[in-house]
């Protein structure tokens, strides 16, 4: 590359500015050519100018052109947010042979233009911050990005339907993924589902050959019933602790074969089945579901009366001729490096009974949440399919109150996307199912996806009902004859413009998407961000959509946001493609805006050590001093600030550069 010289306030400092319309984004508060000409009387500007839009190629071309033909050593672009289009005219300027950071961007679209009403003070305001940027730029210094190497593995946290997809692609990409689920299997919620909506496709036939994939793939390693402690590192270079918990069944030499459940001593199922949502009962000794993968059993310590009082006549093991039962299995540690992690750790269902009492879950036998009813309606659910109420009977009629949970300030104050259309393919299913009248109670019908208006204009020719209002309350307080023994739903109708009370005889409660419990401490352990609802915040919604702001972690799924499915098989083919992208380059470039220390001037009070929140700053006892990993640093400043002795600078935002600028935007010109 070559230098152009620094400059640093000498006769040979040549600086070319350039002020961007945007469109009419600037330009429609902003005098850009009063502007441009301005810049161009002030010292050591040797051009300006002005273009609609400077990040197109005909406005780098311009850019290029005057640092070779004009020979500038700096460059000055007034637009729109650097976050947005600094690499652009770095890049611009790196390609026309002068040093990137010699470019400095200014920010009079976000800054400026959108924040000011009056013309002529957003000019004079884009004045001075050009004024300013002019004299900081003179203080910058050639920096050059270094490269660290890229292990090639990749870590896939979560094991639902966007992890798989992840690691599948991944994996046929010819690069090694570590797949780690908490539950005993992988497949997560879809797993749990009969059908999919709108095309009502069996969700199992979907998804159990992907997961099988996993299950054989070579280069895939499928850890289940297993947590990430810890992680540590850098993009390109992470290094993660998981802890594999005990099934106490050697997963290498059971074959599934399900002989060990029915040997049993417990010959009937009497504990609670969490994979069916409480409907059903299993043994100690069980498997999740018959799609199961791995086809591997497990044994509840917390129910097995080998470990509760040691006096079980261990018939499982005995019937086991593999050997597969190891009451002693302990807890396992793994360590792996990989070069990209991706998060896809799903989502948990709202949970009524408390937050919500007014509908009833809880308090009455026959109200069911969404997913209840999904295990209710499954072949393989604890009643095979068929639906029938807790006594026995089926539902005459069935009511669904969309919403709970969501678009509530109560509860959770966004949508959950899914609820609309989920209630429209049960509302299909328990009408298929049972024949009973089904009334759809709903705030508003949201069906945008591709083929979603079409399915809510079939349920309409089906006979399902329609009511549109906010369900006040669901109790059994009859009034008339037709309501007794019943459940009655008390609702306005605000098409109607009346209260209206339905009686019916199972309600189905459409609980909406919240992220998960633990979705802090799993922030925290990763080193990312969640949103206001608690979701995990992706670096841009709308150019990095599945990136963080930690390099190399990517989003994928509903732990970013509710979405449905085609969405969430969507977004982890995208996060498989940065994590490829990134690990395919076999370095990775960081940015030289990081922080350093001066070593002769730290007094090793440790002051920075925990403000720093990527952990880059570690203490060396033997010097008595801190030092700054080069590779963790994200250059946020903080530790600059927060040094007391002044020892800690940081590149491109060092003090002359800083003070030169501020004293530039007070001294009115």
């Amino acid at each position: 590359m070559m230098d152009r010289g620094n400059g640093n306030g000498r006769s040979d400092l040549r600086i070319g500015v350039y002020v961007c319309h945007c469109g009419i984004n600037i330009a429609s508060m902003v005098d850009v050519k009063r502007v441009a000409e301005q810049a161009a009387a002030m010292p050591n500007v040797v051009v300006a100018r002005d273009y609609k839009y400077m990040c197109s190629d005909p406005g780098q071309e311009m850019v290029q052109q005057d640092i070779r033909e004009l020979n500038l050593n700096r460059v000055v672009v007034a637009a729109c947010t650097p976050l947005l289009h600094e690499p652009t005219f770095r890049g611009a300027c790196e390609r026309a042979g002068l040093n990137p950071f010699f470019c400095h961007m200014v920010n009079i679209r976000e800054h400026d233009a959108w924040v000011h009403e009056d013309r002529e003070k957003a000019t004079v305001k884009a004045i001075d911050l050009i004024r300013a940027a002019v004299r900081r730029v003179k203080h910058h210094k050639a920096l050059e990005r270094r490269t660290v190497p890229i292990n090639p593995n990749v870590l896939v946290v979560g094991g639902g339907i966007a992890g798989i997809q992840a690691a599948l692609k991944i994996a046929s990409a010819g690069r090694h993924v570590y797949l780690v689920e908490r539950e005993l299997s992988i497949g997560g919620h879809m797993a749990k589902f009969d059908k999919t909506f709108p095309t009502l496709d069996c969700a199992a036939c979907i998804l159990t050959p992907k997961m099988s994939d996993v299950k054989k793939h070579p280069n895939i390693t499928l850890w289940t019933y297993s947590e990430v402690d810890k992680v540590d590192g850098y993009v390109g270079n992470f290094k993660a602790t998981v802890r594999r918990k005990p099934r106490y069944i050697n997963e290498d030499t059971c074959v599934g074969c399900l002989e060990c459940i029915d040997a049993c001593v417990f010959k009937e199922p009497r504990f609670t089945d969490e994979y069916n949502e409480g409907l059903s009962k299993r043994k100690p000794m069980h498997i999740p579901f018959p799609q199961a993968v791995p086809q591997v059993t497990a044994i509840d310590p917390e129910t097995c009366l080998r470990f509760k009082t040691g006096k079980c006549k261990s018939s499982c093991v005995t019937v086991c001729d593999r050997n597969a039962i190891d009451f002693d299995q302990k807890e396992r540690i793994e360590e792996i490096n990989v070069g990209a992690i991706i998060l896809s750790t799903g989502f948990q269902t709202f949970e009524p009974k408390d937050r919500l009492p007014q509908y009833g879950y809880g308090i009455y036998d026959n109200i069911y949440t969404a997913l209840e009813v999904e295990r209710l309606v499954n072949s393989a659910g604890p009643t095979e399919g068929e639906v029938v109420l807790r006594d026995g009977s089926k539902p005459r009629a069935v009511g669904i109150i969309h919403c709970i949970g969501s678009r509530d300030t109560k509860s959770n104050i966004w949508c959950s996307r899914v609820c609309c259309m989920y209630s429209l393919k049960l509302a299909h299913l328990l009408k298929e199912r049972t024949g009973a009248e089904v009334y759809n109670f709903y705030i508003d019908m949201r069906t945008p996806g591709k083929g979603y208006e079409e399915f809510y204009n079939k349920l309409l020719e089906e006979g399902v009902h329609f009511i549109r209002g906010k369900v006040g309350a669901v109790n059994d307080w009859a009034i008339t004859p037709e309501e007794e023994g019943r459940l009655v739903i008390r609702v306005e109708d605000t098409l109607g413009g009346f209260v209206r009370r339905v009686p019916v005889d199972m309600v189905v409660l459409s609980t909406g998407l919240e992220p998960h419990k633990d979705a802090e401490d799993v922030r925290r352990k990763f080193n990312i961000s969640c949103s206001p609802g608690g979701f995990f915040l992706e670096r841009h919604p709308k150019l990095a959509p599945v990136e963080t702001a930690s390099g190399g972690i990517f989003l994928a799924g509903c732990c970013q946001g509710p979405k449905d499915i085609p969405d969430t098989v969507a977004q982890a083919g995208a996060a498989a493609a940065e994590a490829l992208a990134l690990i395919d380059k076999g370095v990775v470039e960081l940015e030289p805006n990081t922080a350093f220390i001066d070593a002769e001037s730290c007094s090793g009070c440790k002051s920075c050590l925990s403000l720093c929140p990527y952990t880059a700053i570690s203490f060396i006892e033997a010097e008595k001093r801190a030092e700054i990993n080069e590779a963790l640093c994200k250059g946020c400043g903080t530790c600059v600030a927060a040094c007391p002795s002044g020892s800690i600078i940081q590149n491109l935002f060092e003090d002359e550069e800083i003070f030169s600028e501020i004293a530039e935007v007070l001294s009115n010109g």
